[in-house]
């Protein structure tokens, strides 16, 4: 009975988790920024923030990381507070820590020391087994003309799927 009673759960959890579609990305990063390599990385959070994650009540577009003590935060990730959590509720724009191993670690920090390269999230989401995970990305900034030509291959994109429906 007992065996029975966790398959159910654990088929509700997966239920759950697939039907969860939160997928937060921030569009302003693929703009401005040319990206050179990604990274998967938990974060830790409270409570009431995976809450309203799972609400995709969330917003990347201000947020970059840094590193403090050898540990990788995420700063001005914007998580809106839960509307019944009364006095237990998180603050909004709070420092997060990024889990990632000490050597994808000790990677990212040797290359954000060259000129010009930063960390940046790209998007928020909710893996298969329920946790919350954020995919960051080494990159570097675009010029004025670097922006006009991916507004260009932007339109030209956009006018070939025209023409062919």
């Amino acid at each position: 009975m007992l065996r029975l009673a966790r398959n159910y759960y654990k088929d509700l959890n997966n239920y759950l988790c697939e039907m969860s579609e939160v997928n937060i990305k921030n569009k302003k990063a693929f703009f401005e920024f040319h990206i050179l390599s990604k990274y998967n990385a938990g974060i830790a959070l409270l409570g009431t923030e995976i809450k309203s994650i799972r609400n995709n009540n969330a917003n990347l577009i201000d947020a970059f990381c840094t590193f403090n003590n050898s540990e990788l935060y995420i700063k001005n990730l914007h998580i809106g507070e839960l509307k019944n959590a009364g006095l237990n509720n998180h603050i909004p724009k709070r420092d997060r820590k990024l889990l990632l191993n000490r050597l994808e670690l000790n990677k990212i920090k040797s290359k954000v020391k060259e000129k010009g390269i930063t960390i940046i999230p790209l998007r928020l989401f909710i893996n298969k087994n329920g946790k919350a995970k954020i995919e960051i990305a080494l990159s570097k900034g675009k010029k004025l003309f670097d922006k006009r030509e991916s507004l260009k291959e932007k339109d030209i994109n956009r006018d070939i799927n025209r023409s062919l429906k």
